[in-house]
């Protein structure tokens, strides 16, 4: 599977009671590395946005292995699971920076829609776009595995 990566260091305020990571924090990392992921893809999300675009958040899950403290560095590794010009989905791993652990694995599924809120299929409508994402999906001979 074709990944890229981002990273980032944990925050004191994104601890909880426990002393480690809140839950919901994870949510937001792989957020923060989605959009990262479009950028790295040469599609800003401003720019998105910018065409008329919207891409919500259809469903998110997150399985959590292992826990994040403060102060740890993790990787996110982000990658296209299907993409059919309406619907994307992505898949997340995050891991520690320093040992590779895996700390939790998350799944995002997304559509486009007009600031009508109506669906747009991306290769009839913007053909630009959607040649862009088409390269996002995962390629036999450009295996990158965490």
């Amino acid at each position: 599977m074709k990944y890229q990566l981002y990273e980032r260091t944990t925050n004191y305020y994104e601890t909880d009671q426990m002393a480690i990571i809140h839950h919901s924090n994870y949510i937001r990392y792989m957020e923060e590395a989605r959009i990262d992921y479009l950028n790295q893809m040469g599609l800003p999300y401003k720019y998105i946005e910018e065409q008329g675009i919207l891409i919500p958040v259809l469903s998110v899950s997150c399985e959590y292995r292992s826990s994040v403290r403060f102060g740890d560095t993790i990787s996110v590794y982000v990658s296209t699971v299907r993409f059919n010009g309406i619907k994307l989905d992505l898949s997340y791993e995050i891991r520690d920076k320093k040992s590779n652990e895996l700390r939790a694995l998350g799944t995002s599924s997304h559509c486009f829609l007009d600031k009508s809120f109506h669906p747009i299929y991306l290769k009839k409508m913007y053909p630009d776009l959607y040649a862009d994402l088409m390269k996002s999906l995962p390629q036999p001979d450009n295996d990158q595995t965490p």
